[in-house]
């Protein structure tokens, strides 16, 4: 704990050191300077704010995986300039709350989308895998850019509807059709980041949540419970099998290969974006659609 408040504290002295500097490159673009902490939040924010916002988003590569992300000096300069900073919360990266409150700003916004939907710390902090919740966060979003830069409120409000109407259409109808052809239909998943999407598209996800749970924060399961998603996929007691390709565990490889050898289709989804310059919907709408294909097209 002494270690992390060390590094913490040294991140936030090298913000402060470089402030000066782009806080005078915020000022002459006259856009509001955004910064979310994930990439997913981050497309979202930066086709809400279009030409009157500069986002940059701090985990980005695909390769990473979000739980275990440590921040870096340039992570803390970013923060330290932003005017709206927006966290996914949840426990999910709690080095970004710590970096923005060693960095105060004066009329900045913070986000906390765990927060705002209600989810603790402990509880599933993959908010992005729930339409609901995606929607509401969207209209956060608006809200807080308007009150950012109160001047373009009227560009914000058209930002958000031409994204609910046209931007997310395809990610939209494709949850509709899954839903309305496979209503019922009983799927596992390697962990927690596909449990708030199920019931949107109507699915039975009958993997134990334990399992779930302990797959994504990258402890054990219990003995019982893999016994029961072994059973559950050796039984063909599931149609499709969904796992994190980003946190592909010895536990969750076996699974995939068991499915495979039982001819059940396997479903690949990744934790942040991918490829990474991907639109948030369209990187949704291709893995609705992937598993849309493996339930039956």
């Amino acid at each position: 704990m002494r270690s992390t408040r060390l590094i913490l504290a040294g991140l936030a002295i090298v913000a402060l050191a470089g402030c000066g500097l782009t806080s005078g490159s915020q000022a002459s673009s006259g856009k509001v300077e955004v910064v979310a902490a994930e990439n997913f939040w981050g497309s979202i924010a930066s086709q809400l704010g279009g030409d009157k916002a500069d986002v940059a988003s701090i985990i980005s590569n695909p390769n990473t995986d979000p739980h275990s992300y440590e921040a870096t000096p340039n992570d803390a300069r970013l923060i330290a300039a932003a005017r709206y900073v927006i966290v996914n919360g949840a426990g999910y990266d709690p080095w970004a709350p710590k970096l923005a409150a060693a960095n105060p700003v004066s009329g900045r916004v913070i986000l906390d989308i765990a927060v705002l939907n209600g989810v603790e710390d402990g509880g599933n902090p993959h908010m992005w895998y729930s339409p609901s919740f995606v929607t509401r966060v969207i209209d956060k979003m608006t809200s807080d850019l308007k009150q950012v830069d109160s001047a373009d409120s009227a560009y914000f409000d058209q930002q958000n509807a031409a994204y609910k109407t046209t931007g997310l259409k395809d990610y939209r109808d494709t949850i509709a059709a899954i839903k309305q052809k496979y209503s019922g239909t009983p799927v596992g998943a390697s962990e927690s980041i596909f449990a708030y999407m199920s019931p949107a598209l109507g699915l039975n996800l009958i993997t134990p949540l334990g399992y779930m749970k302990a797959i994504s924060e990258g402890t054990d399961p219990t003995a019982s419970d893999k016994a029961t998603v072994d059973q559950q996929v050796t039984g063909k007691q599931i149609k499709v099998f969904v796992f994190n390709s980003q946190n592909s565990t010895p536990d969750v490889r076996s699974l995939v290969d068991k499915a495979h050898a039982e001819g059940i289709p396997v479903v690949q989804i990744t934790e942040t974006l991918s490829p990474a310059n991907l639109p948030f919907q369209d990187w949704q709408a291709n893995q609705l659609k992937a598993l849309l294909a493996a339930l039956g097209g």
